[in-house]
């Protein structure tokens, strides 16, 4: 066999040095294309809970008996956050794909069937201690709930009908691990408007059609429906983990390495998402405390955050999740690889994409805010003053919704990492910053409700800086200098969307053609001032969503894309 020349030799160096500096300016293959099915599900999902809510509007209103069905609901949700949604997810996806990546699909499956044991005894324990001990978590997510007659002990029946929805939904979470490690990203983000099409269709079902005859109120009704809608989602996704050869059998071994790593990990992350929680429930105090000017408790401030948080969600589902489900557990293949430059380089790509998309959509949101909400919520009880008041808060959760999508990407990455204590720490330390911004929010600004989802934006904004600081060191950087500059950019772009999105407002008074022609003006206008300014991920972004467009059959390019050489 001949050997190279010391010339040559240098020469395929220096040449494979340039190929990573380049592929390092790129995405990583197939990151934009599995953020954009999840983007396609999660808009599907999206869509389908906005119709879910509007439902809601239509039937309760932002009234005394929604604020008690967003509680009943809310704190088996919180939980959901907590273990299912939260401290498992970001503990069992790592474990998993370290599984996968390093061992045989049997040890995986080991793994797989023995959480799932775990869970079904451990959060179904928790169901029927929150059963219990309702009239509990209302007194402390809501006291002031017991000044309007019959609200208090409305919300404790809700609250018991909810809370076997906990345990669906953590079976649910532990699917979608299983499937995104599996590069299967479709199903579990469709998953949810299984959810939402099912807690609708079967709320009314038992609330209306049925209710009456049995004595059921529609409001319990509804509440019946999310335990159903969780079923619904559960049974969405078991197909496919048994085509993935997931099957469940029931295990137990609480000394399996795998269980152990992820007992150690949930720790820290149970820690950092009652650090959330505690966040929520000082801001659910504060606003079902608001009185108006006569010192009357008010109706209404609950409903009116629930309903902006949702109409938060699309977006952040869009283009913040779904681009942090697609790169979790590519970045856990890198650090189980121990390749950190990967990992820096798709954690920062990933970043970035979040930004570009989220920042002119925060911008979206406060300016037609109030033309989408009308539209899609005022009807029914739902009055033109809810509509003013859920705008108003929207605008408000606007101005964290990059940040607040940026944590969901970078907070994982230090469980990717095997550490669990950095977020714990960060998020423990925001419990302080968000009571002290929402008093002042309240209590000196007098800002009501808004400034309760002003409060979490600041809080968010804080955390996201404080982790990517603290991330800096442990992979090399995060490439901060670029990350900034691309923000800085995003920013110069976003501002001509508003100003168009503005004019479009001021010169016509339908709440549809606000949508109709401000979205689409605005959505050219940011994309006319990013190319002018140049920023690569729009350019990826673009020639991916080409190059599917103008594919042949079976995925290969069908030739050149329009305007490249």
């Amino acid at each position: 066999m001949s050997r190279l020349s010391p010339s040559t030799t240098k020469w395929i160096c220096a040449g494979s040095k340039l190929e990573k500096e380049r592929v390092k300016d790129k995405a990583p293959p197939g990151l934009l294309r599995s953020a954009g099915v999840v983007s396609a599900a999660i808009a599907v999902s999206r869509v389908t809970g906005l119709l879910r809510e509007s439902v809601l509007s239509w039937l309760f209103g932002a009234s005394a008996v929604f604020d008690a069905y967003v509680l009943g609901y809310r704190v088996p949700n919180l939980a959901r956050d907590l273990f299912a949604e939260g401290a498992l997810s970001a503990a069992f996806v790592p474990t998993f794909t370290r599984y996968l990546t390093t061992k045989s699909k049997e040890e995986a499956r080991e793994l797989s069937d023995i959480m799932g044991t775990l869970i079904m005894v451990v959060v179904g324990t928790f169901c029927a201690l929150g059963m219990i001990f309702s009239p509990a978590f209302v007194n402390l997510f809501a006291p002031g709930f017991h000044a309007v007659p019959g609200k208090f002990e409305l919300a404790v029946q809700l609250v018991r009908i909810v809370f076997p929805f906990l345990l669906l939904v953590a079976l649910a979470a532990q699917a979608q691990g299983i499937l995104n490690a599996s590069h299967q990203f479709g199903v579990p983000a469709l998953s949810s408007s299984m959810f939402n099409i099912g807690s609708v269709l079967f709320g009314l079902t038992i609330g209306y059609w049925f209710g009456p005859a049995l004595g059921i109120r529609p409001v319990h009704g509804m509440a019946f429906g999310i335990v159903f809608g969780g079923v619904a989602q559960l049974a969405f996704q078991l197909p496919a983990v048994w085509r993935a050869g997931f099957g469940w059998r029931p295990r137990w071994n609480l000394r399996h390495e795998g269980v152990r790593a992820i007992s150690a990990l949930m720790g820290p992350a149970v820690l950092s998402g009652i650090s959330v929680q505690i966040n929520t429930l000082v801001n659910t105090n504060f606003a079902a405390g608001l009185r108006d000017a006569s010192g009357h408790a008010m109706n209404g401030p609950v409903s009116w955050l629930s309903y902006a948080y949702r109409f938060q969600q699309l977006p952040l589902g869009l283009f913040g999740l779904s681009i942090a489900a697609a790169t979790l557990p590519r970045i856990a293949r890198s650090a189980a690889r121990h390749d950190y430059d990967e990992f820096r380089d798709t954690l920062s790509h990933s970043i970035v994409m979040i930004l570009l998309m989220t920042v002119p959509s925060s911008v979206g949101l406060a300016v037609l805010g109030e033309s989408m909400i009308g539209i899609v919520y005022q009807h029914g009880r739902f009055t033109a003053s809810d509509t003013h008041q859920t705008a108003l808060a929207l605008s408000c959760y606007a101005v964290g919704l990059a940040a607040y999508a940026t944590v969901k990407l970078v907070s994982p990455a230090f469980y990717a990492l095997g550490d669990a204590r950095t977020p714990m720490v960060v998020s423990m330390s925001s419990i302080a910053l968000n009571a002290a911004t929402s008093y002042t929010m309240v209590k000196v600004l007098h800002l009501g409700h808004a400034g309760m989802a002003l409060s979490l934006s600041l809080v968010s904004t804080v955390n996201v800086l404080a982790l990517l600081t603290l991330l800096s060191p442990r992979v090399g950087g995060v490439r901060a200098r670029e990350m900034a500059t691309s923000l800085a950019k995003i920013i110069l772009a976003a501002a001509p969307m508003g100003a168009v999105c503005l004019f479009v407002v001021h010169v016509t008074r339908s709440r549809a053609v606000h949508l109709l022609a401000g979205i689409p003006a605005g959505a050219l206008a940011f994309y006319a001032s990013a190319s002018v300014l140049r920023i690569p991920e729009l350019a990826e972004t673009r020639d991916v969503v080409l190059a599917k467009l103008f594919s042949k059959p079976g995925g290969k390019p069908g030739g050149k894309v329009p305007g490249k050489s």
